[in-house]
């Protein structure tokens, strides 16, 4: 586990990309040591400080959904302009080799990108699939960098306008049910994540689930981000769900 450093660094903003009507990404001047899953405080000074899972190392970048003031203050900023960066925290996905299904919902595809690159890099021959879900086909999002990985990708949205029609979870079933894998790794919604983790045990195969959780120190001192007795940024956000349910 990596406690991630205290101080806000400051990084001038690179690209800005606009990854479908409600997303964009923010690439960043710099890199940072950091695994797959974990978070950063990004901090606006006189606006606010909120978390965000890391989408890339090097160079960083970060994902964000416009869901609020801060989320659209950020989506405002222009390359040249300055982000603030506090950490990296909590615990990400480890990279064991192996055969994996990467799950991912709406905006959870972002950090599984970033998995998905490292997994690469630290167990080449583990077959790597992913299985991406959204509401629509316009808010799927990442399916190009699957794609440019090597990393077959199966679709669902719930209004059929792209792939299977329904839920990601689905796909989840089928691919379990048919194919050997040594570990599913999932982020994006927690009704998702239950489903995933229930598909999970009843084939007989480990998963780690990245949990969303409000988050405002990050270091585990202030206890918002309780989650069933695990504080998210020291213990998660992800966690691990063995097969045989401990």
């Amino acid at each position: 586990m990596d406690r991630g450093g205290s101080a806000h660094q400051p990084h001038r903003i690179l690209e800005r990309v606009q990854e479908n009507p409600k997303t964009v990404s923010l690439v960043l001047e710099g890199s940072l040591a950091c695994s797959p899953g974990q978070f950063a405080m990004l901090w606006l000074p006189g606006i606010d400080e909120k978390p965000f899972s890391i989408a890339g190392n090097d160079p960083l970048m970060f994902t964000v959904s416009r869901v609020g003031t801060f989320s659209a203050a950020l989506q405002a900023l222009c390359p040249g302009e300055t982000l603030w960066v506090r950490g990296p925290f909590g615990r990400g996905f480890t990279l064991a080799p192996g055969n994996t299904l990467l799950v991912g919902g709406g905006y959870g595809a972002a950090p599984l990108a970033f998995l998905a690159a490292a997994l690469r890099t630290a167990c080449p021959r583990a077959k790597v699939e992913a299985a991406l879900g959204a509401r629509t086909s316009v808010d799927l999002l990442f399916v190009r960098q699957f794609d440019a990985l090597g990393v077959a990708v199966q679709l669902a949205t719930e209004d059929g306008t792209r792939g299977s029609a329904g839920l990601v979870t689905e796909i989840v079933a089928s691919r379990l049910a048919t194919e050997e894998f040594s570990r599913v790794r999932a982020c994006g919604p927690e009704a998702m994540l239950e489903a995933v983790a229930e598909l999970s045990r009843g084939a007989g195969v480990d998963a780690e689930l990245s949990f969303e959780a409000y988050m405002r120190c990050g270091v585990g001192l202030c206890g918002a981000c309780e989650h069933r007795g695990r504080l998210m940024c020291l213990d998660g956000p992800v966690l691990m769900m063995a097969h045989d349910g401990s």
